[in-house]
């Protein structure tokens, strides 16, 4: 998998947490009762993305920079 930049991860992170904790309050606290269910069922598949993008972030291995392009200390 590519590398992703640790900043963007956790903007990522933060925001599926926080679209899925609200869809989750708002489907079981405040949806009319027709639409209860597709509410809640939303708000954990975001939270469940904010689980996914953690785990990118906790396991991915830090980017090596190019040896061929540094210019050495003779040159």
């Amino acid at each position: 998998m590519k590398y992703i930049e640790p900043i963007r991860v956790k903007v990522l992170m933060i925001m599926f947490y926080a679209t899925g904790i609200a869809g989750m309050v708002i489907g079981l606290a405040v949806a009319p009762p027709n639409a209860v269910v597709i509410i809640t069922f939303m708000g954990v598949i975001n939270f469940g993305l904010g689980a996914f993008f953690t785990f990118i972030f906790l396991t991915q291995i830090e980017k090596e920079p190019d040896k061929r392009k540094k210019k050495r200390k003779g040159d």
